[in-house]
């Protein structure tokens, strides 16, 4: 319909409605995002076993159920992530993929941090950041001290 062709002029990747739905259940489909009309919820709904562990369920606090399908699909297209801390304080999130150059995953590290770091809340006393471990998807965690932030500018390159 109209919402499908909204997605699809934005630039969204997949556009369906429960036939989409039904292959993400089936597993056929990978993807980074998943948004949503309210109206289709009901049918989104039932990936939820797919979507969830995933972190991919659409939700309206998120920006991801909404009418305006447009906005959704440009901020998720521009970079936007959405991260959150699990119960015991841990935030997992992708600040980049393997295509990217080095300077792109810095920048985009440093942006986490500094988001990180301005989502504090006033009542946290003490180190609120007390350790952090990059890795690839699967691949071995490597620890950065977070005491010792590193700036983008390494000194004499030119742009």
């Amino acid at each position: 319909g109209d919402k499908g062709r909204e997605a699809r002029d934005a630039g969204a990747d997949l556009v369906g409605g429960d036939e989409l739905v039904d292959e993400v259940i089936k597993g056929r489909i990978d993807f980074d995002a998943a948004i949503a009309t309210p109206d289709m919820m009901a049918s989104v709904g039932k990936a939820g076993r797919v979507l969830g562990p995933r972190g991919l369920m659409p939700n309206p606090k998120t920006g991801t159920v909404t009418n305006d399908i447009e906005k959704a699909v440009a901020d998720i297209k521009g970079g936007k992530i959405e991260y959150r801390a699990d119960r015991t304080g841990n935030v997992h999130l992708v600040i980049g993929k393997k295509s990217f150059e080095e300077r792109a995953l810095l920048e985009n590290y440093l942006a986490v941090v500094d988001e990180i770091l301005k989502a504090k809340p006033s009542s946290a006393k003490g180190r609120y950041i007390r350790s952090l471990v990059v890795s690839t998807t699967m691949g071995p965690g490597i620890r950065i001290d977070p005491t010792k932030p590193k700036g983008v500018d390494g000194g004499g390159a030119a742009a």
